[in-house]
């Protein structure tokens, strides 16, 4: 940790949360799969088309992986040139709006960390002690709404000084990644400047953010064999495992 991270060069990293922290990127692709294929289906019998099914390698990578959720799903379905009302927020799960589709992924995430659980990166929270016991301080900058109850059921809610989930996006109204809004608010509660700030990524759109954002320094983690991706916008380095970080 020595060479890449300590304190005479930095003041505080900000961590991504799935992908980085937790395990629940694999959820989060695999729900987004389930409930993009079952409405691209329905789509599909009801104008009598071909049936294009959702690729996690590709189109999850491309327009949902670190998005807010309403911004994901928007995003894929402009891929496919298909356009839907935006909705509300507030309204129950359907197949009829942005916002209805968003809610159905929600419920389904839920499901699957009641059922499972939450798996944590254990190089990652590794590297959180070492970064806090030298006086580093720690952060979490994720699109997730549910960011806080994955951190409190992984049991390391408690290792960061703040927190922006997708529920302080949306009550601030920042841009999502690959925006540097949210990255920008971290660092801002953090009280330290983004140049003497680390932001921690697997999500192409995520290390963007940080490159955008003029931190110090971008670590792409690659979790999906795409290091090249993650250099090319925007890395400074990629490592497969954050335990690779400590000295």
């Amino acid at each position: 940790m020595e060479q890449v991270i300590n304190k005479d060069k930095f003041d505080a990293v900000l961590f991504d949360l799935d992908g980085v922290l937790t395990a629940t990127a694999k959820v989060h692709a695999v729900c987004w799969k389930k409930l993009f294929d079952t409405f691209l289906k329905k789509r599909a019998a009801d104008m009598n088309d071909n049936f294009q099914p959702f690729d996690i390698e590709s189109d999850y990578k491309l327009y949902v992986d670190g998005k807010l959720r309403y911004e994901g799903v928007q995003s894929f379905l402009a891929s496919r040139n298909i356009q839907l009302p935006h909705g509300n927020p507030e309204e129950t799960p359907n197949y009829d709006s942005v916002c209805g589709l968003g809610n159905i992924k929600d419920e389904l995430v839920h499901k699957v960390l009641e059922s499972e659980g939450v798996e944590v990166y254990q190089g990652s929270v590794d590297l959180v002690h070492e970064l806090r016991k030298a006086g580093i301080r720690t952060g979490v900058v994720s699109a997730s709404k549910n960011c806080k109850p994955v951190l409190k059921a992984a049991g390391i809610i408690d290792l960061f000084d703040h927190i922006v989930d997708g529920e302080v996006a949306e009550r601030l109204h920042l841009g999502g990644k690959p925006a540097p809004d949210t990255y920008l608010r971290g660092a801002e509660e953090l009280g330290v400047d983004p140049k003497r700030a680390i932001v921690i990524e697997d999500a192409i759109s995520g290390v963007q953010a940080g490159r955008k954002g003029g931190f110090g320094l971008v670590i792409g983690v690659d979790r999906n064999d795409n290091a090249v991706e993650l250099k090319d916008n925007g890395a400074d380095i990629v490592v497969k495992d954050l335990g690779e970080l400590l000295g």
